[in-house]
């Protein structure tokens, strides 16, 4: 198998909207993924193929309020390709090029019920962010996201080389 990491197309829109809330067991995702991300975020999102068909998804971006941050908001690995390590070399692209413009921290959010997002950021070498509240052992922010809408957030600090 033979995998192509590119950066991601406005043409990506339609093959991936169309199969995101499959690829989540049914829930409804689609909202999260509005066309704007593919217009506007191109340089910092990136894409893995296979065979011509897309496996796996990263939609990041640098901040617009502060320079030296980038935020990872969605990522989505096809069920039959999880477990092979296409979100490592997703974040890893990512990583490389918001170092190139500047940034030294990435954040990101997940679900508390999200176990496996939780794991995964863990394993990166992400940290959680102080939360409000401890529930199972993790750090929340109750509401973050709305009524009820609690969330668990990441920070990475990024290392240069030079």
């Amino acid at each position: 198998m033979i995998l192509i990491i590119r950066s991601l197309d406005e043409s990506d829109f339609i093959p991936i909207i169309s199969v995101v809330d499959e690829w989540w067991a049914g829930r409804q995702m689609t909202d999260m993924l509005p066309k704007l991300f593919f217009t506007h975020f191109k340089d910092t999102s990136f894409i893995i193929e296979t065979d011509g068909k897309i496996v796996a998804f990263l939609i990041g971006f640098v901040s617009q309020s502060y320079s030296n941050e980038a935020y990872i908001h969605f990522v989505g690995v096809h069920p039959d390709y999880r477990k092979q390590g296409l979100g490592r070399k997703l974040y890893e692209s990512f990583f490389d090029k918001v170092a190139t413009k500047g940034c030294s921290i990435v954040r990101s959010i997940t679900s508390p019920v999200n176990k496996g997002s939780i794991c995964f950021h863990t394993s990166m070498g992400f940290q959680i962010a102080e939360g409000g509240s401890l529930v199972n052992g993790i750090l929340i922010n109750t509401n973050y996201d709305g009524p009820g809408k609690d969330r668990v957030l990441f920070s990475r600090q990024l290392y240069s080389l030079i």
